[in-house]
């Protein structure tokens, strides 16, 4: 089981870096945020546990930029102490589970394994299939009849959120949020790009433009 620890003490994440290993959990340890929300969204992770202090922005912003992306990944942040607030917030922001330093680490690998079973339970929609297309969100594949056609992984959002909301209009803010996070400095007019991108990629499809407000996938098959 593949895990991703963020957390800016060194020596604390050193220690249970090594715990963790010795309990069989292959570990990627890191101390910057946003080098940690990157490996997030763009790698595969079974489990990620990290620290509500952080550098650059904090354990509950970490948690809903994740969640905007899409990423489902169960995620436990450790907690500096006890208040109420911070354990609401860490909840309320999407976190599965939350734990206050110093604590004990047979209630952490509990915690831990009670979050893999309740990953390996869930059930996972990689493919979907919607106005003739077929999309595989794990590989970034798309295949429109007999064409397999590889798109890029803001392209792979871009028609994933699209189909998701097949006859809906989805606005610009939410597929820029989606692609980019709320608080990312990219251009609002990236949002037009990728969907010129995507048309060029998938150009049967019927996507349609709503103007000034966003666009919708008309579900023709």
């Amino acid at each position: 089981m593949k895990l991703l620890l963020i957390d800016v003490e060194s020596k604390f994440s050193k220690s249970l870096s090594q715990l963790l290993k010795k309990e069989g959990y292959v570990v990627d340890k890191i101390t910057d945020s946003e080098i940690g929300l990157e490996m997030a969204i763009f790698g595969s992770y079974d489990l990620i546990v990290l620290n509500l202090l952080l550098p650059n922005f904090d354990g509950i912003t970490f948690v809903k930029e994740l969640r905007i992306q899409g990423i489902s990944t169960p995620m436990l942040l450790l907690t500096p102490n006890d208040n109420i607030e911070d354990m609401v917030n860490c909840l309320d922001a999407g976190a599965d589970d939350y734990l206050v330093k110093p604590f004990c680490t047979e209630v952490l690998l509990a915690k831990l394994r009670a979050l893999s079973r309740r990953k390996s339970k869930e059930i996972t929609e990689n493919e979907l299939t919607v106005a003739g297309l077929v999309l595989d969100t794990s590989k970034c594949l798309v295949t429109q009849g007999s064409n397999v056609i590889k798109l890029s992984v803001k392209e792979t959002l871009l028609l994933e959120t699209l189909m998701r909301n097949s006859g809906n209009v989805v606005t610009k803010e939410r597929i820029f949020e989606r692609l980019w996070g709320s608080n990312s400095i990219k251009e609002f007019a990236n949002v037009d790009l990728y969907i010129c991108y995507l048309r060029k990629k998938i150009g049967t499809v019927n996507i349609k433009t709503v103007r000034s407000v966003g666009y919708y996938l008309e579900n023709i098959t």
